[in-house]
């Protein structure tokens, strides 16, 4: 095995060692521990990717996530997350620039235990998984979340000048619907 194939192959963490380092991190750095767990998972997008290459391969007979006809693509993610333990997603549009992703019982969101978006490991592995799957660069941004009580985790994915716009308009007090013309 080259070094490269080791450094993309996946492992198992489970759910409470995901929340406990999101917890430790944000106890010691405050802030600052978002966007090193981002930069944590946009780190583990390759070996995501390099599975779900694997498992559209398996479960819908094509070689890539890319050669799925559009309208199997979000079934096709909601299967792969669901099985690794992420939790079932549906894909969506904002506008003509912004791709949704929903997830009602998402696997890094601990419910009811903060007061802002907090699966920060899971925005930056969307925002690479994306970027891989539309050969582009994607930025992602947590929206909705269940750990501040809401039903659903919701991630914006767009180009990342797209998303600094949306950040700053909701810094001013608007709604990410508004920012983005909604």
């Amino acid at each position: 095995m080259t070094t490269s194939q080791a450094e993309s192959q996946t492992l198992t963490l489970g759910k409470r060692s995901l929340h406990q380092l999101r917890s430790a991190l944000e106890r010691a750095l405050g802030v600052q521990a978002a966007p090193l767990l981002q930069e944590a998972g946009f780190a583990s997008g390759e070996a995501l990717s390099d599975a779900l290459r694997s498992w559209v391969e398996t479960n819908y007979s094509v070689d890539r996530p890319q050669d799925l006809d559009a309208e199997f693509l979000g079934e096709a993610l909601s299967g792969f997350f669901a099985s690794q333990g992420w939790g079932a997603l549906t894909l969506g549009k904002l506008g003509e620039s912004v791709i949704t992703v929903d997830a009602p019982e998402w696997a890094e969101s601990t419910p009811g235990t903060g007061q802002y978006p907090s699966c920060h490991v899971s925005a930056g592995l969307l925002a690479d998984v994306f970027s891989r799957l539309a050969n582009g660069q994607f930025a992602a941004m947590e929206v909705e979340c269940r750990s501040r009580g809401d039903s659903r985790c919701r991630f914006l994915l767009a180009a990342p000048e797209t998303l600094t716009l949306v950040y700053e308009r909701m810094t001013h007090g608007m709604s990410y619907g508004l920012a983005l013309g909604e």
